[in-house]
């Protein structure tokens, strides 16, 4: 059973709710130890004097804070403790918001909050259908482990979700980035292939089908390092789309998930098998045939092409070079040698 890491009540007005908060989500990062190479000894990190060399026990650290000019502000834990806020046992609510007006920059982390008893249900969610109704959140806050918190209170199905959030001012002002574009400089048949790229990759959310892959090789990794099996490495990633090439990859990549939809309705929807021949009615398309073309005077928006027609896994992520040897290797060509200039 899920245990609190906070209790205390939600309070709006003259209700107060006894509630308990519980963490929403998890992590599945995976931690190492630290070992010196060649070697099966621990390192491990000491709280030294930098001056002396000597290890500082912890009773006898203090902090201080950097003033500028190598000066420093030495505060002691107890002055520390004096100003801290205190624990707290209520989240005050002191308004609710349009909560699609809260820009999703401000949410920190998720929390779950249920009732502590069966008798605070009715309360609880009586608040939670109200504010489904209305699309509102509860901006409260409130102190856990000795730091006070800036919330929103939401409701999300049969549960209400607590959203720690940034303080205004620890949101950095996105006009300090380098080469981002002011104003508009998309073109017109540009603009229109990216919304038709766009239009035609859309789908529904679906978060089951998304995970951490990274993880997942490391996992591999540590599998296969112990069973003594050889390593393989990951594929380069994609080089970056040239401005000169950027209409060209929109095209091509509007005809490929255009592609790839139809191949999924028709294969939802094949119940016979396919008849055989050229140029029969429901027949399979013919292969492009490339025995006679020199690949290497071909475009990457060309190449790729090909290699949807050809059905070569991972064509998207290749880059020209690798897409020639796949279309040449696919239709058994042999790769076409590039001319040296004359």
């Amino acid at each position: 059973m899920a245990r609190a890491i906070w209790t205390g009540s939600i309070s709006f007005g003259l209700v107060s709710i006894p509630v308990g908060l519980f963490s929403a989500t998890e992590d599945h990062t995976i931690h190492f130890h630290q070992f010196e190479r060649g070697t099966a000894d621990r390192v491990r990190y000491l709280r030294v004097n930098e001056r002396t060399g000597k290890e500082v026990e912890y009773s006898d650290i203090v902090k201080g804070k950097d003033v500028g000019g190598g000066d420093y502000v030495i505060v002691e834990p107890e002055e520390l403790a004096d100003i801290a806020p205190g624990r707290s046992r209520t989240i005050d609510i002191v308004t609710f918001v349009d909560l699609d007006e809260i820009d999703p920059i401000y949410f920190q982390k998720t929390y779950w909050l249920a009732p502590t008893a069966e008798q605070y249900a009715r309360p609880y969610a009586l608040l939670r259908e109200a504010m489904a109704r209305t699309n509102r959140a509860g901006i409260a806050t409130f102190v856990m482990r000795g730091k006070e918190y800036l919330t929103a209170i939401r409701a999300d199905d049969e549960v209400l979700a607590l959203e720690t959030m940034f303080f205004h001012d620890e949101i950095r002002d996105p006009a300090n980035l380098d080469d981002v574009p002011v104003g508009s400089g998309a073109k017109g048949k540009e603009l229109d292939m990216a919304t038709g790229l766009i239009e035609s990759m859309s789908g529904q959310w679906r978060p089951e089908e998304f995970h951490d892959t990274y993880s997942e090789r490391v996992e591999k990794l540590i599998e296969a390092k112990r069973r003594g099996r050889e390593i393989v490495t990951e594929a380069e990633p994609p080089e970056p789309t040239a401005m000169s090439d950027l209409l060209a990859a929109l095209e091509a990549s509007v005809a490929e998930a255009r592609g790839g939809r139809k191949k999924e309705r028709s294969d939802a929807t094949k119940g016979a098998a396919p008849t055989s021949g050229k140029g029969a009615k429901g027949g399979k398309k013919a292969e492009p045939d490339v025995s006679d073309r020199d690949l290497s005077q071909l475009s990457k928006a060309d190449l790729t092409a090909m290699a949807r027609d050809l059905d070569i896994p991972g064509r998207s992520s290749m880059n020209r070079a690798e897409l020639e040897r796949a279309v040449a290797k696919a239709a058994g060509a042999a790769p076409a040698k590039r001319r040296k200039a004359s």
